[in-house]
């Protein structure tokens, strides 16, 4: 049974239509990766099935509230700690617990640093332990690896792999091997032929 379904979706970036007909599903335990060069539409159509904007036409299907999605800003406190942080965020969706968290990401020897003292590498790491205590099963990744090096992508992988093993499913935007089993989708081949303004402006979202 699929977590999440996409049928004849459409999507606009700025008002202009830019991906027509997307349908896909996606299953327990699967995880789709999002193809295709810059600007071909990979961020629009996570923020379209985030919920984030409106679709132009077509549906997502998906439980209420089963979606966490991670843009490429790291959606931090500066001046919480690290453990402040991944609390807040618990808190918001109703979950308890950070130390699963901490652990899967490597955090708990710096859980008392202030998240503004954080390397860039470090900052991203504890922007990704977010989805961790959001218990949604669904993760929809924006180029979820940027400033992470080659152990923390290792790191990051091996924790969408436990993911997707207890039931979970993830929708991802990138362009390098995480290093486990997925499908793709080239989203060149849902490139819109009109370029028509739809009336919507997302810089309003």
């Amino acid at each position: 049974m699929a977590l999440l379904s996409v049928s004849n979706l459409s999507c606009s970036r700025g008002g202009v239509t830019i991906l027509s007909g997307v349908s896909f599903e996606v299953a327990a335990g699967q995880a789709v990766l999002l193809q295709g060069p810059n600007g071909s539409g990979k961020t629009t159509l996570l923020r379209t099935i985030s919920g984030l904007q409106p679709p132009v036409e077509g549906t997502v299907s998906a439980s209420s509230d089963s979606i966490a999605y991670a843009a490429h800003a790291d959606g931090i406190k500066a001046t919480l700690t690290v453990a402040e942080n991944l609390e807040f965020w618990a808190s918001l969706f109703g979950t308890r617990g950070i130390d699963q968290a901490l652990e899967s990401f490597e955090l708990t020897e710096l859980k008392s640093r202030f998240a503004g003292r954080l390397s860039a590498g470090q900052k991203r790491r504890l922007g990704l332990a977010r989805l961790l205590v959001t218990d949604r099963p669904i993760w929809a990744l924006d180029e979820p690896t940027v400033s992470l090096d080659r152990s923390a992508v290792a790191l990051f992988a091996g924790v969408i792999a436990s993911h997707l093993k207890n039931g979970g499913a993830a929708l991802v935007a990138t362009h390098i091997d995480l290093g486990f089993n997925s499908d793709s989708i080239d989203l060149s081949k849902y490139r819109a032929q009109s370029h028509a303004p739809t009336g919507f402006d997302e810089a309003f979202t």
